[in-house]
Order: structure tokens, then sequence, then C-alpha cells
């Protein structure tokens, strides 16, 4: 069993196949999918489809390319999709230095905000952390506490900083890249953090694994970064599938499935 723990599925690009995707991901082996956020119109799409699908969860919240167009109804509406019994997390939410889409003080007090709102929902939160690798580690270890938990989503730090997050309590997870021949230190990570601090996830439509690199992404493809975490640690594949869906379920309070 696998848990494709970061997903957009939601979006245009499965406007044509969705029904077909999801066989495809249930045939291999995918039995529940986090269907993440970005913006309102997103997240808001994202509770339908869990809604529609038993085996989809959503996550909620503002990504920094936004952060200069929310308002205070945004937050609140953000609060009250907490409350919806299949919204599992607030996300993605973080910092974004590489496209700098919006100002990045601004970037930084929405994110603020929304680490705010996850204490006061008490939801885990999903990072989103490109190139801000320093500022969001401040602004952690000054507003990461009475969050149940986090995750950042599609790793690409320094096995120095995973090793800070996680005695911080938040989980790592690793996506299409670590199957790229040119991602050396993402394998440094994954041979030396314990499993048990690991999640998967596709990012779908986005960051296609191999042997599919530049085509488009789905949740069926979590199988290709479970088999290569395993590969790189030396493992079986169902070790590897089996202790990132525990670790899965325990952040995001999932039910067990079979």
């Amino acid at each position: 069993m696998l848990i494709d723990t970061h997903a957009h599925l939601d979006g245009p690009k499965f406007d044509q196949d969705r029904e077909i995707m999801m066989s495809r991901a249930k045939e291999a082996g995918v039995k529940t999918i986090i269907n993440v956020g970005f913006d309102m119109p997103s997240c808001q799409r994202s509770i339908k489809l869990a809604e529609a699908y038993p085996t989809v969860y959503a996550a909620v919240g503002i990504h920094p390319h936004d952060a200069q167009a929310v308002t205070e109804e945004d937050y609140l509406q953000i609060e009250k999709w907490a409350k919806h019994p299949k919204v599992v997390a607030l996300g993605e939410i973080g910092l974004d230095y590489y496209r700098d889409l919006s100002p990045r003080d601004i970037q930084e007090r929405v994110f603020r905000r929304q680490l705010a709102l996850a204490r006061h929902t008490e939801k885990p939160i999903i990072i989103h952390n490109r190139d801000a690798h320093g500022d969001i580690m401040t602004i952690l270890r000054e507003e990461y506490h009475d969050i149940p938990g986090g995750v950042f989503h599609c790793y690409a730090g320094s096995l120095e900083m995973a090793r800070e997050i996680i005695k911080m309590g938040l989980y790592i997870s690793i996506a299409g890249p670590v199957t790229f021949q040119n991602s050396r230190r993402l394998w440094e990570v994954v041979e030396k953090i314990p499993l048990e601090w690991l999640l998967i996830e596709t990012d779908a439509p986005y960051l296609t694994p191999e042997p599919y690199r530049g085509q488009r992404n789905e949740s069926g493809y979590v199988r290709y970064v479970a088999e290569k975490v395993a590969e790189l640690k030396g493992v079986a594949f169902e070790k590897v599938a089996a202790i990132t869906s525990e670790n899965a379920r325990r952040l995001f309070h999932l039910p067990a499935t079979e």
C-alpha cells in the first residue's frame, strides 16, 4: 500500500481522464492521496475532489506565489475549510525565493499567519520551500510550536538541514527528483535520514519521475519514488511502502486502510 502525500489532481491537466488516472493509481497500489490546495480556487476544488473520492483527502492554504493577493476574508475561509472532515492539513504554505512572485516580506507575513492558523485549527502543515532555507528555518524556530506536526514537501535541502527538521518533529517528503541522475545530494538525505521520518509524494502533475520524466505526472507514479527510496536504503520495497504509509497516517490522522 502506498500513500501519495502531495498531489494536485484537481487541475485542468486531469479533466479529460481523471477517472482513468485514479484507476491506474489504485492498480499501482496507491490507496490514499492528499490533494493540496495552493490558492483559494484550488482549495475549493481540492475539497470537492475529496468529497467525490473516498481515498482522497484535502489540504488548504495559500502558496507563497499568491501571498500578495491574500485577504482577511481568505484567512477566515481557510479556517472554515479546516473544519471539513476531509481536510487533513494546512498547505501548501511557505516561502519561494526562486520565482519571487510575491514580495518576500509579504510571503513571510502570510506564512506566519498561516502557521498561527494551523495552531488555532490544530492541523499539521505542508511546507513549500524553494531557495529560502535560512528564512524558513528561522521562522519555524520562532513559530513552530503547538502545531500538530508537518512536512517539508518535495525536499531539496541539505542533509544538515534535514537533520534539524526532524529534530523539530517535521517529516521530509521525497518526490520524483530522487529518481534523477543528478540528485546525489537528495540521495544522501534519503540514505541518512531514518525511514521513520520520510514520506513519499508525486506533486502531480509536476516533477514526473523516471522513466516518465517529461510527461505529465500522476499519483500512480509514486511507486517509482518508493522503489528508488528502497534501492537507496537497501531495504525491500514493501518496507518503504509500509513505513511511509504509517508515517502519513500518523501525521495526517488518516484512517487505517486494508
